[in-house]
């Protein structure tokens, strides 16, 4: 009888043994995850992945500073890769009155989405939308001028351009009268096309002069535009403006009053295969053909 009841408890305990044993087993016994907060971006509430919300928000969430002006006459909404002077070239105007027009604290800040003026505040627009010209592939990103443009011969140097007299929303024929001159003795390698080439490539050699088309006033001298190497960028009136480009040396400075035939710059070949002098006639902005400008030679 006692062995009986020894093999019975042994068998008891065995049981248990081998169910606290199971039980162990089917306990998973990998770490809790740890979630990652740094750096994770989560949609806003109502809104789907990967979509975008209807009005641009910066990353405050709040609304982008002009968002109620987006679309309208006179603004110009910030694309990726802007910048505060690639804006005012496209649209004519001196980056220093985007500034102040738009009340910029700091004008190395500005998001996509933004929306700035581009017009002078009280300026009739006519109900016509200010639009940068659109981008070609050519050696030199277009450059526009609807303030002022100046015939130049060169490219130069990335310095900003001083406040000028407020854009109009129309030419005036005033601005028409312009005495242009070539900016550069050499042959002409590249034609004007709309699609391909903004301006002529005047051709030359190293250090051979630039030369101011027209009078003006300097509104650029610098390299801060990619494709165009060192640039110089004059403005006539309120309506045309001229760039020159792939200078290898710049001879003035920003704000600086320039006449026709002063040497400005000296030709290169920054941001080019050779050595030439990209230049650009803008007239509210559009790129023309500087050829039918210029004095026939």
């Amino acid at each position: 009888m006692k062995k009986n009841r020894s093999m019975n408890s042994t068998l008891y305990w065995g049981s248990a043994m081998a169910v606290l044993l199971l039980a162990g087993c089917a306990t998973p016994r990998h770490h809790a995850p740890v979630e990652e907060r740094v750096g994770v971006v989560r949609p806003a509430p109502g809104v789907a992945a990967g979509t975008a919300p209807a009005v641009a928000a910066g990353d405050s969430g709040k609304p982008l500073p002009g968002a109620e002006n987006a679309g309208k006459a006179g603004f110009y909404t910030v694309k990726p890769g802007d910048t505060l002077i690639r804006i005012g070239l496209e649209n004519g105007q001196n980056w220093k009155d985007l500034v102040k027009w738009n009340n910029l604290e700091n004008p190395n800040l500005i998001e996509p989405g933004q929306v700035l003026r581009v017009v002078a505040p009280g300026t009739d627009t006519g109900g016509v939308a200010t639009k940068p010209v659109s981008l070609a592939k050519v050696e030199t990103r277009p450059l526009d001028a609807r303030p002022g443009a100046v015939a130049a011969s060169g490219a130069a140097a990335g310095a900003t351009a001083a406040p000028l007299p407020a854009v109009t929303a129309a030419p005036r024929e005033s601005d028409d009268d312009i005495n242009w001159m070539w900016p550069a003795n050499g042959p002409v390698g590249t034609a004007f096309d709309e699609n391909r080439s903004k301006g002529l490539a005047i051709t030359g050699k190293p250090g051979d002069p630039v030369l101011a088309a027209a009078d003006g006033r300097v509104v650029y001298a610098g390299s801060g535009l990619r494709g165009y190497g060192n640039l110089v960028i004059l403005k006539h009136n309120s309506t045309y403006l001229t760039a020159y480009a792939h200078n290898q040396t710049l001879l003035v400075k920003e704000d600086q009053a320039v006449r026709r035939g002063q040497k400005i710059a000296e030709m290169g070949a920054t941001d080019a295969e050779r050595v030439q002098l990209h230049f650009e006639i803008r007239k509210l902005g559009k790129p023309i053909d500087p050829a039918k400008l210029l004095p026939p030679r």
